[in-house]
């Protein structure tokens, strides 16, 4: 993917916060790119977990999954 150019107005928080991602040399430019890969990844193991707690708190489905687990236990041989 090409890159894209992006304009961004920073409040002082914002601004505080490169500051601090860009401590030790990092540009801005990386500092940013990892500040959003970061977030990104993070929202996504949120959506992921809520998405889990909610098949989780699925009564029926977890019925269904003990008795499929029950069938392949019974289907197991032994040893």
């Amino acid at each position: 993917m090409a890159e894209r150019l992006i304009s961004v107005r920073l409040d002082e928080a914002a601004a505080a916060a490169l500051d601090v991602l860009t401590r030790g040399g990092v540009s801005r430019s990386q500092a940013i790119r990892e500040a959003l890969i970061e977030r990104a990844a993070r929202r996504d193991g949120h959506l992921l977990a809520a998405e889990a707690a909610a098949i989780a708190a699925d009564e029926d489905d977890r019925r269904e999954a003990a008795e499929v687990l029950s069938l392949m236990e019974a289907l197991r041989a032994p040893g």
